[in-house]
């Protein structure tokens, strides 16, 4: 059906009922006389007789007819461009008239008026929320007019035929925007908005649960803030961003049915894994410390058990059945690099055990799951070796101790340089020593040396470690490579170099570098009686890296303390405190190319004395 001009719907052509028209015969019409005297028939009773001659009646139907066929003809013309094109006419877009345009002709004159106004566009937006204001980067939000889905709403939207030929519609574009990405950028500027939303959660004290129950508070609703930036956006008029209550999706009732139904059970006792290669067990204890029972932002609590923990929790377990995969390296052996072959290993697909941990942790029964074991492939394989551009030694390092090998400090130190020798570092990876090595405890073998500990010396598992990743960071100091995250000790030890030392703390206080050369890079460790030294192989980037102290300044002196003699008290002899500068310096090609400034404050270690103060 098409419609007329007058917004009536037309039968298709092919539908139209035929009017039936007389055919004019001039044998149908009497003779006349030469002089036009002949007698002319009487029409139908009661009307006038037609006095016109038939060549006039004739003509007189031609011209009707023809006005007929010019008065249709127009109409078909005016109903013609009224819909021509797929837009309707008269169809304006944020000022913009794309009426009477096909889709593609339409949708490449908005974006060519969008690109004239892309400075406007992508100007920064005035948010308002509560008293506070701020502004927002459209491209930081995905803020922007869609194209396609505007022009195809100009489509779908009705246009009368009189408004397509005289009038025009304003269509009003559609507007984009990441409603996740809104909700993150606002709420760095919306700081307090009233008293915040208590998101309900879950915890274990041991193998306990505690309920965190849901509070309302005020905030924002993500799909409302981005309806008011949808809207305001192209006004130019800072926009307003509602502020509404905010209702914890999970409710108490759901958090004390979360405990009775899956808390509780879960660690009621333990999980068996059955494996391919044996038996592994998942104590309470280890489900206590995977199981995660928290609210996300909207207080909807959902379930899950937590991959790495539980890996963590049960690496013991694990290490009956896997093994682990080794990457192609090389070690040091007379100075020369020898090449280490890599071999792959098998892990539990721990992402699996989670899913099927967590079906079963309900139940009181029947608390078996399979464990699959899957092949896991080496990082570095032993074609992949040879590309590395590792060559050379390009730094050195090392750092004495006393006491031999068999004092605990110097065991601990033994036994990190024994996990990390031989690692290999690609260009661009940054090395984490905590990743690394993981725990240092008991378990891992470490035993109890000297650590600091709020001020003072006593006894700690692991100590020793920040001696080895000194000696470490030294090594990667002078070999020019990127310092990522490390940090000095409070005091000041007289075996370590000032400014450049680090200490760490598992899993708190990590020591890391960057391997920012072209190439990669190997570890190499190496432990006697007395020492530890950590070289670095790789192909050297650099002349030589050196460095350059300023004279200590700000010193403090020492004071007494008297400490309760026992076991865990280790008396000092007190160390002056200092501020000193240090600078790391890179010469290429025979000049310095640039600098590195390194600053460090040293406390005054007190004088600790483990006997009773005098009085």
């Amino acid at each position: 059906m098409r419609v007329s001009l007058y917004g009536d719907k037309q039968v298709p052509a092919n539908e139209a009922p035929t009017v039936q028209v007389k055919a004019i015969s001039f044998a149908d019409v009497p003779a006349t006389g030469p002089s036009g005297g002949g007698a002319t028939p009487a029409g139908p009773a009661g009307t006038a007789p037609d006095n016109r001659t038939p060549r006039r009646r004739t003509r007189q139907a031609l011209i009707a007819g023809g006005a007929a066929a010019v008065v249709l003809a127009t109409i078909g013309v005016t109903t013609a461009y009224a819909y021509s094109g797929e837009v309707p006419r008269g169809t304006v877009v944020l000022g913009v008239d794309v009426g009477g345009k096909s889709r593609t002709e339409a949708a490449e004159a908005l974006r060519a008026d969008l690109t004239r106004r892309a400075q406007t566009l992508d100007a920064p937006v005035t948010v308002r929320i509560g008293e506070k204001t701020a502004q927002i980067k459209p491209a930081d939000v995905g803020l922007a007019v869609d194209v396609d889905a505007t022009v195809a709403a100009s489509l779908k939207a009705e246009a009368n035929p009189l408004s397509r030929l005289f009038g025009s519609r304003e269509v009003e574009p559609v507007v984009t925007v990441d409603a996740e990405r809104l909700d993150t950028e606002l709420r760095k500027v919306a700081g307090e908005l009233g008293p915040e939303m208590t998101v309900p959660r879950v915890t274990f004290t041991g193998t306990t649960p505690t309920a965190v129950y849901p509070k309302p508070g005020k905030g924002l609703n993500p799909e409302q803030s981005a309806q008011a930036v949808r809207t305001g956006w192209l006004s130019g008029e800072p926009v307003t961003i509602p502020v509404v209550d905010v209702q914890p999706a999970t409710s108490t009732e759901e958090v004390d049915r979360l405990i009775a139904q899956l808390a509780t059970p879960a660690v009621a006792a333990p999980v068996t894994v059955e494996t391919d290669k044996g038996k592994l067990t998942i104590s309470p204890a280890a489900i206590a410390k995977s199981l995660v029972l928290a609210g996300d932002k909207y207080g909807q609590i959902t379930p899950r058990v937590d991959e790495k923990k539980l890996r963590a929790a049960i690496s013991g377990q694990l290490a009956k059945v896997e093994v682990a995969p080794k990457d192609a390296t090389y070690s040091v052996q007379g100075g020369k690099l020898h090449p280490v072959t890599s071999k792959s290993g098998r892990q539990v697909d721990t992402a699996a055990l989670s899913r099927d941990l967590l079906a079963v942790l309900p139940n009181g029964v029947g608390r078996e799951v399979k464990g699959t074991l899957k092949a896991v492939q080496p990082k570095v394989t032993d074609d992949e070796l040879p590309t590395l551009g590792i060559k050379e030694k390009v730094s050195s390092f090392t750092t004495y101790f006393t006491g031999g090998l068999s004092h605990p400090r110097s065991h601990n130190i033994r036994l990190a340089a024994e996990e990390v020798d031989g690692a290999l570092v690609k260009s661009g990876e940054t090395f984490s020593l905590n990743n690394h090595t993981g725990p240092r405890g008991y378990a891992e073998g470490y035993r109890d040396a000297a650590v600091i500990s709020d001020g003072k010396l006593v006894p700690g598992v692991g100590g020793g470690i920040s001696q080895f990743t000194t000696t470490l960071f030294n090594a990667t100091y002078y070999a020019g490579l990127e310092d990522v995250q490390h940090k000095p000790h409070s005091y000041y030890f007289s075996s370590y170099p000032s400014v450049i030392e680090s200490t760490i703390i598992y899993p708190t206080l990590d020591f890391k570098f960057r391997n920012d050369t072209p190439h990669g890079l190997i570890i190499d460790t190496a432990v006697t009686n007395n020492s530890i030294t950590v070289s670095i192989w790789s192909t050297k980037v650099y002349d030589s890296v050196t460095t350059q102290w300023s004279p200590r300044r700000s010193i403090t002196r020492p004071e007494t303390v008297y400490l309760e003699p026992g076991p865990s008290c280790i008396a000092t002899n007190g160390i002056d405190g200092f501020t000193q500068d240090a600078w790391r310096i890179f010469r290429k090609d025979g000049k310095e190319i640039r600098r590195e400034k390194f600053t460090w404050r040293y406390e005054a270690e007190p004088r600790y004395r483990c006997e009773k103060k005098p009085n």
